[in-house]
């Protein structure tokens, strides 16, 4: 079992950066690959990034590429999004979640209770 707590939201901005956090509990933390999503209002779950167990691979949607860096400690058990130069349009719920590469594709078993971030024009 992993718990995960975000941390770090806010309102900001356009734009201005944000850090968000995400503390995981447990001794196994390193063996997840880690993801951030976010939720508009009426709009669909949509991913943002990932990075690998390791932390060497990460992967980015299109519309954060250049402005959002995606990071984790192990030590620390913790994984971070970096958020820069923020548009309007990046005001959701964020949500950071720890999962597996499997057969199927990603899957992710665990979610943290989200954090808002609000972008203002």
């Amino acid at each position: 079992q992993v718990q995960l707590v975000e941390s770090g939201g806010g309102l900001v901005q356009a734009g201005g950066s944000l850090r968000l956090s995400c503390a995981a509990s447990g001794r196994t933390f390193s063996s997840y690959l880690m993801g951030w999503f976010r939720q508009a209002p009426g709009k669909e779950r949509e991913f943002v990034a990932r990075i690998s167990g390791s932390g060497v691979s990460t992967f980015y949607a299109d519309f954060v590429k250049g402005r959002f860096i995606i990071s984790r400690d192990n030590a620390k058990n913790t994984v971070y999004l970096q958020m820069n130069i923020l548009k309007p349009e990046d005001t959701a719920v964020y949500y950071c979640a720890a999962g597996q590469l499997r057969i199927s594709g990603y899957e992710y078993e665990y979610w943290g209770q989200g954090t808002q971030v609000t972008v203002s024009s």
